[in-house]
C-alpha cells in the first residue's frame, strides 16, 4: 500500500500566495496522475474558492459538511470529502466559523493532534498520494494542529519587504512544533509574486539564501495576471490557462516538491 504524504502550506504573513500555491501544486500533481486531497484550513475559504463558485463555497461553509464541524466533533474526515471538477483532485471545504476554532480546541484532550486523528483513516487507506493543507496566516493552536498532522511544510514567501517580515518567527514556531511532532520536516521556502526585473527580488533571494538552515526551492513563481483571471473563474491557473507562464512555473514547483518528498 502506498504511503500518503501530508504537506502543509503555511506562513504567518497574509498575502504570501499560500492558498494559490496550495491549489495549483495540488492541481499540477493531479495532472501528473497523482491522487490528491486538499484540505481548506482557513476561514477565508480561498482554497475552496479556487475550485468552486462563491455561491457554492458559501453554501458548503454554511452547512455541516465542512472541516469546522468535523473538527468540532472529532470525526473521520472521509465523509467530508467533495470532488472538484478535476480528475484525481478532491477537497475538504472550510467554513467561516473556523475563526472560533482556537477557543473550541482549547479544552480538548491532546488538542494539538485532533486533525491528525481526523485524517487517520484517510491516510491509512492509502487512497491519496498527497494531502495538501492550506493553513491560516497565524501562529496559533490551530496552525500547530495542522502542522502536527503534516509530514512536510512548505512556506510560500512573497518577494517584497513586507513579505519577509516575521519569517524568523515562523521558523521559531516550527521549531516549537517539532518538539511535539519530531517527524515534521521543512521542505523549504518558495518565492511567490516575484518581479525578477526589480532589484528587490535579487535582494530577497540573497537574504533567503543567507538564512541559516533554511532551504530555498529552485522554483520561483513570478507575478502573472493569468493567476488573477484564474481566481476570478474559480479555477487553478494550471487548468485555466495551461500555456501561461505561471501554469508552467507551478507545474515545475509541483515536480520539485514531489522530487524532494521522495528523497
Amino acid at each position: 500500500m502506498k504511503k500518503t504524504v501530508t504537506i502543509c502550506f503555511t506562513n504567518n504573513k497574509g498575502g504570501s500566495g499560500k492558498s494559490t500555491t496550495c491549489s495549483n501544486v495540488g492541481a499540477a500533481m493531479a495532472r501528473a496522475g497523482k491522487k490528491v486531497l486538499l484540505v481548506d484550513g482557513d476561514m477565508q475559504l480561498n482554497l475552496s474558492l479556487s475550485f468552486f463558485s462563491e455561491e457554492k463555497v458559501l453554501e458548503m461553509a454554511a452547512g455541516e459538511m465542512n472541516l469546522y464541524h468535523a473538527i468540532g466533533g472529532q470525526k473521520d474526515l472521509t465523509d467530508y470529502i467533495v470532488h472538484t471538477p478535476y480528475e484525481g483532485l478532491d477537497l475538504i471545504p472550510s467554513s467561516t466559523q473556523m475563526s472560533s476554532i482556537e477557543y473550541e480546541l482549547f479544552t480538548k484532550w491532546q488538542r494539538e493532534f485532533i486533525l491528525k486523528k481526523c485524517l487517520q483513516k484517510i491516510k491509512a487507506a492509502g487512497t491519496y498520494d498527497y494531502i495538501l493543507i492550506d493553513a491560516p496566516p497565524t501562529l496559533g493552536g490551530w496552525v500547530m494542529n495542522i502542522l502536527c498532522a503534516s509530514d512536510r511544510v512548505l512556506v510560500p514567501v512573497e518577494a517584497s519587504p513586507w513579505g519577509m517580515f516575521g519569517l524568523a518567527n515562523m521558523f521559531d514556531f516550527l521549531d516549537e512544533v517539532k518538539e511535539i511532532a519530531p517527524e515534521l520536516q521543512v521542505l523549504g521556502i518558495v518565492i511567490t509574486k516575484a518581479d525578477t526585473r526589480k532589484a528587490y527580488f535579487k535582494q530577497t533571494l540573497e537574504t533567503l539564501k543567507d538564512m541559516d538552515g533554511i532551504r530555498l526551492l529552485d522554483s520561483v513563481i513570478r507575478v502573472d495576471s493569468s493567476i488573477e483571471w484564474a481566481q476570478d473563474a474559480s479555477a487553478p491557473v494550471v487548468e485555466f490557462k495551461k500555456s501561461s507562464r505561471s501554469a508552467k512555473e507551478y507545474t515545475e514547483l509541483a515536480e520539485e516538491v514531489m522530487d524532494r518528498v521522495s528523497r
